[in-house]
């Protein structure tokens, strides 16, 4: 791979030995267990179940009650509720594995009523299978002929694998395989470790799925650093992310607030939709496999492993996986606005619905949700919506959904509730020279030698008026000394036109203005420095067409922008293709728009579209239908940005502006 770590290899046929005698000798142990008398020994199955509930090693295990039955009661899922279940609340676990879901447990109970089944007759000790030929009788890389269920291997903190991933914490630990929080040695840096035997029946599928992640590439992904197999063992690392907090965690103090449930579904959703798209799915998508870096960026952990790793079956067709995307999604929201588990199980530290609820829309199980992610996350989680909505069933369908929904703003900053006034404000001063003030016993005055007394307010004021007469006086003498100076110019010469009779029809910078050269811009851009997409990008061209008749329109506000609030306005960049000399802008609108003429400096020259809008200099500001903007001298520039700071209101109450048409001359 990229970073120096080794590929995912196959076994060759110097292994296929060490396979046989691994079969046959797990074989053997399992023979073992099931000839042992009931009360001599516990099922091997449920000691690692207890070891997984974080039971004592003295505790304990009670026997299988029924010895001869062959399968358990796939209805009855105790002896397999904790499988997989994190590590103690305790200890920091923000990228562990999720715990089982009841799909999941069947196919555990499934593998594992296969490797318990008790034979009909206890096979002599003389008849045991011994691996006696060398060379197997049958192909090992044939699954089928592999044990479905095989212990976890046994490792411990501070054992290194592959010479070179140094195993710290064991994050989780199941049955059949183990978690790890590692170090990788070569690099220095901390990754995941997934452990399981080579044996098992799923160690293939889980190197397939880790090579096909790999590939992948998307850095929305958690990123697959290695796969491979070394005898007994089977291990996947993958990036470790140290400072990033899953979704279940997020999610413990309560439901998470419009604009960041928004944020968390439109990047889930546009990861996954990519990844569809290049023939790759998840399969478990839960609030375990989700994480929220420092940035705000969501990452998506365990694509196509997870699945591999806890055995569940390949859904049937492109279509059964991207229904199963988009539901897991689906739940995603639903627990991001609700705070519980959509489901009547209680899951990731949420309370699941009671039965009265199945099927219920987020808003009627909370109240104050937000209208919109409520049908979004009711779409996509069942098959079946309230109010006769159509169901959502790709993760593409979903991703069109979320754009054609309004933004959702970021909540504005609580501010004090007392804020202190300013102690020097020399614009607020009295008139009076001394004005008679009433005390506020709520207030505390402020101490002696921060209060201004009266000498100090006069000599500012007095300064103040020395600093006034001096500029009014040096004004009057320039004028004097210049009116002297064209008088004595007069005297002097009679008979001599004045010299600006001469210079009157000379070319001057602003001469230019009187012929205007049209510019023709090249491309129209959206300008949004507080959002995360452009505006109406469909309809960008029409406001540089060269048809009035058409409009880009911005989207649509429930508020007017205010100067200082969370959004002063949205702007239109405009491309001329290369520098030009800029000597007027006229912009045409639909409906009384005020709006801003900036240029950009030096440091929003190289990447206008996502410089801030201090990077932008003002040159003019004008309200109206039609505002043209004159520019004192030719400005060299290739950008211009119309920034819209005041918008009309539509026919739906949303204000909203609109330019049909912006020209540009030199």
């Amino acid at each position: 791979m990229a970073d120096g770590t080794k590929a995912v290899v196959d076994t060759s046929a110097a292994d296929a030995a060490a396979d046989e005698a691994a079969l046959a000798a797990a074989i053997d142990e399992l023979t073992a267990g099931k000839a042992a008398p009931a009360g001599a020994v516990a099922d091997a199955s449920s000691q690692d179940a207890s070891e997984d509930r974080g039971a004592a090693p003295d505790t304990p295990v009670a026997a299988d009650p029924d010895p001869d039955t062959d399968a358990a009661d796939p209805s009855d899922l105790s002896d397999l509720s904790d499988v997989g279940q994190d590590a103690p609340r305790g200890e920091e676990t923000s990228e562990i594995t999720a715990p089982l879901s009841v799909h999941e447990i069947a196919a555990e109970l499934a593998a594992g009523g296969t490797a318990r089944r008790k034979p009909a007759a206890p096979e002599p000790a003389a008849a045991k299978r011994r691996p006696t030929d060398p060379q197997p009788t049958v192909d090992p890389r044939d699954t089928a002929t592999l044990p479905r269920t095989l212990p976890a291997p046994l490792r411990h903190s501070g054992d290194t694998i592959g010479h070179r991933y140094r195993l710290e914490e064991c994050i989780s630990q199941t049955e059949t395989f183990s978690s790890w929080r590692a170090v990788d040695e070569k690099l220095r840096r901390a990754v995941g470790v997934h452990l399981m035997a080579s044996g098992h029946q799923r160690a293939r599928k889980v190197l397939a799925a880790a090579k096909s992640a790999a590939l992948l590439g998307d850095p929305r992904f958690v990123q697959v650093l290695d796969a491979v197999q070394e005898g007994e063992l089977v291990y996947v690392v993958r990036e470790w992310l140290p400072h990033a907090s899953d979704l279940a965690k997020l999610l413990a103090d309560g439901p998470m607030e419009p604009h960041e449930a928004y944020q968390m579904v439109r990047q889930v959703t546009d990861a996954v939709a990519a990844a569809h798209r290049r023939g790759q799915a998840h399969l478990r998508l839960t609030p375990r496999c989700v994480l929220r870096t420092d940035s705000g960026q969501y990452r998506i952990n365990g694509i196509a492993v997870d699945a591999a790793l806890r055995g569940l079956p390949d859904e049937d067709g492109t279509d059964g996986s991207e229904r199963t995307d988009t539901r897991a999604i689906g739940a995603l929201l639903f627990a991001a606005l609700t705070h519980r588990w959509p489901y009547p199980e209680d899951r990731y530290d949420l309370q699941g619905l009671p039965k009265g609820l199945q099927n219920a829309a987020p808003d009627q199980v909370r109240a104050g949700v937000h209208k919109g992610l409520s049908e979004l996350a009711a779409r996509a989680l069942f098959d079946h919506p309230p109010h006769h909505a159509e169901p959502i069933t790709t993760p593409e369908e979903l991703t069109r959904a979320i754009a054609q929904m309004p933004r959702i703003r970021q909540p504005e900053p609580e501010l004090p509730p007392f804020p202190a006034p300013p102690r020097h404000n020399t614009h607020a001063l009295p008139t009076a020279p001394n004005p008679t003030r009433v005390a506020d016993p709520a207030v505390a005055p402020l101490p002696a030698s921060s209060r201004p007394t009266s000498s100090r307010r006069t000599r500012r004021r007095l300064r103040r008026v020395i600093k006034a007469t001096a500029w009014t006086v040096a004004l009057g003498a320039i004028g004097v000394a210049s009116w002297q100076f064209v008088d004595t110019l007069r005297n002097t010469s009679p008979t001599t036109p004045p010299q600006t009779s001469a210079t009157s029809d000379a070319p001057t910078p602003q001469a230019s203005t009187h012929n205007p050269t049209p510019i023709a811009p090249k491309a129209a851009l959206s300008y949004n420095p507080k959002g995360d997409s452009a505006e109406s990008a469909w309809a960008l061209p029409k406001a540089i067409d060269g048809d009035p008749s058409t409009s880009w329109p911005t989207y649509g506000y429930d508020d007017q922008f205010v100067p200082g609030g969370y959004k002063e306005g949205t702007g239109l960049l405009i491309d001329l293709g290369s520098s030009h000399a800029v000597n007027s802008v006229s912009v045409q609108f639909v409906g009384t728009t005020t709006a801003e003429l900036r240029i950009p400096n030096g440091q929003a020259a190289d990447n206008p579209q996502k410089a801030p809008l201090t990077s932008f200099t003002a040159v003019g500001k004008k309200s109206g239908t039609t505002v043209d903007f004159a520019l004192s001298t030719p400005t060299n520039t290739r950008y211009l940005l119309i920034w819209l700071t005041s918008l009309p209101k539509d026919t739906d109450g949303k204000f909203r502006g609109q330019v049909a048409e912006v020209k540009v001359s030199g």
